[in-house]
């Protein structure tokens, strides 16, 4: 057993008188020690408990004792006659008893000593003083007859009961607050379940509604972008027919009154075809229509080239500034690139009345990031973002003696994203604004240029004239200005309205070059080029149209692409006699 500590008590159990004395003295050392009534009891009975086992085998002996160390503890050592019955039930009393009563029961090897350990709290009065007054007091009061332990006892067993009476009252309450808050939790989960469904319900339905609507949004977004390109075809047609018959009254002899009005139509006529071009531009980037042709560009050259187009717009006293870093390379579809560095720079100079216009051009990592900087009017915070929805023009004191469709800043940023970059603004009013296009250097998974197509192998022949040309284009008007701008350069031209009618022609009287519409109803300009190619070998093509430039198949070289918007006699003649030059 444990080493000796401070005795409080040694006596001998040999009757129930004794068990009762030992069961008062434990308590009263408890107590003396500070403990609370709880510990008291419980180490009082397992005393009893243990004791009244003991004095069923024979006399016992007993001995209290507190031992000090890191945890002091309260221990009762037990010796019996006989080895002690160590398993059972609680129930039984005993050792089994005992065990559930204090923190630890101690058993030697023959079962005959048996030790009851209680920890004590720190706040236990441990000093010697107390414990050799609690150790006088003890023996002193020892053998006090068994009724007043009786009384004890029984005084004990009232107060646990009103204690249990009053733990059961305090259940039965606590167990009805809880059957009401049940009921209450059920009502609410119930509630709230339903509520559940409904929002559910109601989600699922607006879920969809909105794919309902997303699904009809991009079919009119479809819609429209199919109808702007139809119609801006349409009326390309018409347009570059007035631009053409425009240009050849001016070349005739008019009085001063009707160059005018001739000029005044010529210029409504080009304003109506930008407005077009923007519009299909427009559609095409809207539905990713966007033809991006990489190749490597001379952002020197791009940069003179824009300055020159832009100058004569500069307000007088604004100064246009355009820079670049010496050697920059980039790898990119030059006619987008140019479009949006044009547009940019063409909305600067129309709102800037002082000050300077920059577009700057510098390498930045893997990127090449041009800045169009300007000292205008500036754009509010409001409606920085809004200026890149169509038709939106931002109201200012300029905006009545500019022309513009707000369609450009729209085409500049989805084209701008067409060709894997960005473009951002930035502005402050009455300070100017600033926007930013940063594109890669060189895209990544770029096709490389293809190579030049072969030469056409030359037939002797003399000469660079055109010869007989036929025109052949669905628009009367259109295929009327052509001619005219050939009567000066061909020995002959003639005009057809169709393929057929192209065909027809060309059976009876040879040519030497032909100029074919892409867009005609029936026989289409090149599937009339793959004709014209396996009919007749020798003739010059040269395709135009108010489109883009053909897709054009065959091991064939493809034919000179001419745009009518663009179309004058200069071009025309050249282009002409470059395809007559490789046919001869």
């Amino acid at each position: 057993m444990s080493a000796p500590g401070t005795s409080l008590l040694t006596t001998r159990l040999e009757g129930d008188t004794d068990l009762l004395a030992v069961r008062r003295a434990g308590r009263e050392i408890a107590r003396g020690l500070g403990l609370d009534v709880h510990t008291q009891v419980r180490f009082a009975t397992a005393l009893s408990e243990v004791g009244r086992a003991a004095v069923a085998l024979g006399p016992a002996d007993v001995v209290i004792r507190l031992e000090r160390g890191p945890r002091p503890v309260l221990f009762a050592d037990l010796t019996s006659a006989a080895a002690l019955p160590a398993t059972g039930s609680a129930a039984d009393g005993g050792v089994p008893a005992a065990r559930r009563l204090v923190d630890e029961v101690v058993l030697d090897a023959d079962g005959r000593h048996a030790g009851l350990v209680v920890e004590l709290p720190l706040t236990a009065r441990t000093d010697a003083a107390t414990t050799e007054t609690l150790r006088r007091r003890i023996t002193a009061g020892y053998g006090a007859d068994a009724l007043d332990e009786l009384r004890v006892q029984n005084a004990e067993l009232l107060r646990t009961h009103d204690e249990l009476m009053a733990q059961q009252e305090d259940l039965r309450r606590l167990n009805a607050e809880l059957e009401e808050t049940n009921r209450g939790v059920l009502a609410m989960y119930h509630q709230l379940s339903a509520e559940l469904e409904e929002t559910n319900t109601g989600v699922v339905a607006l879920y969809a509604e909105l794919d309902e609507r997303s699904r009809e949004l991009a079919a009119a977004n479809e819609a429209k972008s199919r109808f702007l390109r139809n119609v801006s075809h349409e009326l390309r047609s018409p347009v570059n027919s007035i631009i053409g018959l425009s240009s050849l009254l001016q070349a005739s002899t008019l009085s001063r009154d009707q160059a005018e009005q001739v000029e005044f139509v010529r210029d409504s006529a080009a304003t109506l075809l930008a407005l077009v071009d923007e519009l299909l531009d427009l559609a095409r980037a809207e539905a990713g229509h966007q033809d991006v042709d990489p190749a490597p560009i001379d952002v020197q050259e791009l940069l003179d080239e824009l300055r020159g187009t832009t100058l004569p717009l500069v307000r007088e006293g604004v100064e246009l500034v355009v820079e670049g870093t010496p050697g920059l390379a980039l790898v990119s579809d030059r006619r987008l690139v140019a479009r949006v560095l044009r547009n940019l720079l063409t909305n600067a100079v129309k709102f800037t009345e002082r000050g300077a216009v920059r577009l700057d051009a510098r390498a930045e990592g893997d990127t090449v990031r041009f800045v169009v900087e300007d000292t205008g009017l500036g754009i509010g915070p409001e409606h920085l973002e809004s200026v890149f929805e169509e038709f939106v023009q931002v109201p200012n004191r300029l905006q009545p003696t500019v022309r513009g469709t707000g369609l450009g800043l729209p085409y500049a940023r989805r084209t701008s994203e067409a060709l894997g970059g960005s473009l951002t603004a930035s502005s402050v009013p009455d300070l100017g604004s600033t926007f930013t296009v940063v594109l890669p250097a060189a895209p990544s998974g770029a096709p490389e240029p293809p190579p030049a197509p072969p030469a056409r192998p030359q037939r002797p022949g003399t000469g660079t004239g055109l010869g007989h040309v036929l025109v052949v284009d669905d628009d009367r008007a259109y295929g009327a200005f052509v001619a005219g701008l050939l009567r000066e350069d061909a020995e002959r031209v003639s005009v057809a309205h169709d393929g057929g009618h192209a065909l027809a022609l060309l059976r009876d009287a040879p040519a030497d070059a032909a100029v074919v519409d892409v867009r005609m109803p029936g026989l289409d300009g090149v599937t009339l080029l793959a004709r014209l190619r396996a009919e007749h070998p020798h003739l010059a093509v040269a395709l135009m149209s108010s489109g883009a430039s053909p897709e054009q198949p065959g091991p064939e070289p493809p034919a000179t692409f001419l745009p009518k918007a663009t179309l004058d006699r200069d071009a025309l003649v050249q282009a002409l006699r470059d395809q007559v030059g490789e046919a001869r």
